[in-house]
């Protein structure tokens, strides 16, 4: 797996503004009712420096407020304080509702967006090669979905839009304060360049930061995981304390790398905090000193200190949402590096389809290496006919299991070429070439739903009679029948509600139901007892009937009833016996290489 790409941060959110398009009448909308907040924080300070210039004190009321006030009516300060309390109902009135209808409709878009997101990574993963997963490990990307995804929402919904809002308040308001008192507008700006300053520093170290941390929890996440999933094993061998102490180490690494977070995130916000400080106790003071000498009233500084509270609001909650933007940043990269991952197994543009095979197979001089340390099959060559039985025999680690993958095109040769039908599988669609087969393992592999379900897992459309029919081929509808809810019973995850036995029954009914051209069996009674072995076995018979089969077991004897035999040492083609050869056997190498 090649390393990750890493994003600058103009290239994240141009790529997360791309992903956001199809959501942009949605967006739209919430910059609208952003935008109208901005003239209701501009009318906020409003009644009240008309109350403290125009009622507490001598000064006229502004001429846009005279009209609120009947021109043959004479003027009472409880008139027009009646008129100052109804503004400020209004205004905060409206500014509820916008902010209700904000976040209703903020929450459906964030909500959509996040799901559009989750599902186009869910789909790339499945789309990614098993090497990618075998390196990789199934925890990080699900981290990267259920908890990276989430980031589109949070910087698209809670930082770029309240950024340009903000952006837009901000201008609103030092031109207000510029028509008031330009000298204190022009102090009041002073703070913004050591902000931005500030925050370009910050900015990089908390993005370290967050990488780490991310990558730390994702890891705590995999430790969960695995233990979880192998919980009888755990408890087997009472390796529970063990376990524990690893999970608090690995949460122990993530707390720390939090705790440097927070230092961080605070000595910005500590700077942030000092900065705007140092510019509101500097306007007030000169504020304060042209009330004295008659350049502006009383009422006025009340509504500059007003403005600029309004002013710094936007810089103090970028300084206390730093640290979490820059999570949002890294988390989005970190979906973004599993969107941009590559398959190993692509598929061609004008591949063909295919509806059914015959079931010929040949593979030609066919290697594979999952590493260049790690050879798995070197050179193998061999051809069978359509309905065959072919056994693949060899100890652990042979190549058995490889050399069934690379037929179904989970990992692409790394040498040489397989042909099904006289066709090299890379020229046919992947979806259509996996068709062609059904598959039982050693360990059958049930989700965590109904009998029935399961074995539709093959063919979704099934009807009911169907699903029976293949269960009764499989010898596992009488089983399945004495169940309290027959085929509705839930098997739990990963079918531990049933034995081993009866998992392998409904994988059987599973590969009937598919009906496939090609059948790969890896050895499915190796762990099973020996009445249920023959149920199975006679069950096998008839599924292999016209039926291209491959067994994989662990001793050529055990595959006597095969019409091709073959033997795997090494990765080597060691040896390959056919029934109706004149000979007993082929011997191809007499020791692996």
């Amino acid at each position: 797996m090649s390393a990750p790409r890493r994003h600058s941060d103009l290239a994240l959110y141009r790529r997360l503004l791309l992903e956001a398009r199809p959501f942009w009448r949605h967006i739209a909308g919430l910059f609208a009712l952003s935008l109208l907040s901005a003239p209701l924080m501009l009318l906020n300070p409003l009644p009240l420096k008309i109350a403290v210039d125009s009622v507490l004190g001598s000064h006229a009321l502004p001429p846009w407020f005279t009209w609120l006030v009947p021109t043959n009516a004479p003027r009472s300060d409880w008139k027009v304080m009646a008129l100052v309390a109804g503004m400020v109902i209004a205004i905060a009135l409206t500014k509820q509702l916008l902010d209700l209808f904000f976040a209703i409709l903020r929450s459906y878009t964030g909500e959509k967006l996040v799901l559009s997101f989750r599902a186009k990574l869910f789909r790339h993963s499945q789309s990614l090669s098993l090497s990618y997963h075998d390196t990789a490990g199934t925890s990080d990307s699900t981290y990267r979905i259920q908890y990276d995804a989430p980031a589109i929402q949070w910087i698209t919904m809670d930082s770029f839009i309240p950024l340009v809002s903000s952006a837009l308040t901000l201008v609103a308001m030092l031109i207000v304060m510029l028509r008031i008192d330009w000298t204190l507008a022009l102090v009041a700006l002073t703070a913004a360049p050591v902000l931005f300053i500030v925050s370009n520093i910050y900015s990089r170290r908390l993005k370290v930061r967050w990488r780490e941390a991310k990558d730390l929890e994702s890891s705590t996440l995999s430790v969960v995981q695995e233990v979880l999933s192998s919980v009888r094993v755990v408890k087997s061998f009472a390796q529970e304390d063990r376990e524990q102490e690893r999970y608090v180490e690995h949460a122990r690494k993530n707390l720390r790398e939090q705790i440097k977070l927070a230092v961080t995130g605070g000595s910005f916000g500590l700077i942030v905090g000092l900065a705007m400080a140092v510019g509101t106790a500097t306007v007030l003071y000169l504020g304060a000193r042209h009330v004295q000498s008659g350049q502006i009233t009383l009422g006025s500084l009340i509504l500059v200190m007003s403005y600029l509270a309004l002013l710094y609001a936007p810089l103090q909650t970028v300084s206390k949402s730093a640290a979490s933007l820059q999570g949002s940043l890294v988390s989005a990269a970190r979906a973004f590096e599993l969107l941009d991952a590559a398959p190993d197994v692509i598929e061609k543009p004008n591949a063909h389809s295919l509806v059914r095979a015959r079931g010929d197979i040949a593979f030609e001089n066919v290697s594979f290496a999952y590493n260049a340390e790690r050879k798995a099959l070197q050179e193998i060559t061999f051809d069978v006919p359509a309905g065959s039985r072919v056994g693949v025999a060899g100890t652990t680690g042979a190549g058995k299991s490889t050399l069934v993958s690379l037929l179904l095109r989970l990992y692409d040769p790394t040498g040489g070429r397989i042909l099904l039908d006289g066709v090299d599988v890379r020229d046919f669609k992947v979806r259509d070439l996996r068709n062609q087969f059904a598959i039982v393992l050693q360990e059958p592999v049930l989700f965590s739903c109904s009998i029935a379900e399961n074995i539709a897992y093959a063919k979704p459309e099934a009807t009911e009679t169907e699903i029976i029919t293949a269960a009764q081929a499989a010898n596992a509808h009488d089983f399945i029948s004495r169940l309290p809810q027959g085929y509705k019973t839930e098997v739990g995850e990963r079918g531990v509600q049933l034995s081993g036995g009866e998992r392998q029954r409904i994988s059987l009914a599973r590969a009937f139901l598919k009906d496939a051209a090609i059948l790969i069996l890896d050895e499915p009674t190796s762990s099973v007892d020996v009445k249920t072995e023959a149920a199975i076995l006679e069950a096998m018979e008839r599924l292999m009937s016209g039926r291209t089969a491959f067994m994989i077991a662990h001793r050529l004897s055990t595959l006597d009833s095969c019409d091709v035999r073959m033997q795997l040492e090494h990765g080597r083609l060691v040896s390959l016996t056919r029934a109706s050869s004149a000979t007993a056997s082929q011997s191809l190498a007499s020791t692996p290489a």
